[in-house]
């Protein structure tokens, strides 16, 4: 049976090996401030370049960081998982200047499948958006499993 320690151990070096690849995150300036197993928390600040024609942070920009936080969450038992279905709700505006925090928590994972919540806040702790996202494992692992024994 794997202690908690490990899990959390295994936890991190998975999010180190995912971000290491993960260049649309990294292009972005987000960073994974925690992992744990079926959770994570990455941010951003929303720069000048991330913003629309209403002055306000494009969703897409929203929706990856959103969907960045989903995929270090899901992938954190060193089982590749990948998206199957994600939806989003804006609740309010992010502005250039904003530091947006999402954070993960998992609410089922069984067989192949998951679901897992994000919550996107801005530095004053305010809702920005809510995402749900659908998980499905595909086979192999994220990071070499340690020998048993």
């Amino acid at each position: 049976m794997e202690h908690a320690d490990d899990a959390q151990a295994l936890a991190e070096r998975v999010a180190v090996e995912m971000f290491a690849g993960d260049r649309a995150s990294q292009a972005l300036g987000i960073r994974v401030e925690s992992v744990a197993p079926g959770c994570a928390t990455l941010a951003m600040t929303v720069r000048d370049d991330m913003v629309n024609g209403h002055a306000t942070c494009h969703g897409g920009i929203i929706f990856l960081l959103a969907d960045s936080t989903f995929a270090f969450a899901c992938n954190s038992h060193n089982r590749k998982t990948v998206a199957q279905g994600c939806s989003i709700e804006y609740l309010a505006p992010a502005h250039a200047g904003d530091v947006l925090r999402a954070s993960a928590v998992e609410r089922s994972r069984s067989g192949r499948t998951g679901v897992y919540d994000i919550d996107v806040r801005d530095q004053h702790g305010r809702a920005v958006a809510l995402f749900r996202g659908k998980s499905y494992r595909i086979d192999g692992h994220v990071v070499p499993e340690a020998p048993q024994g």
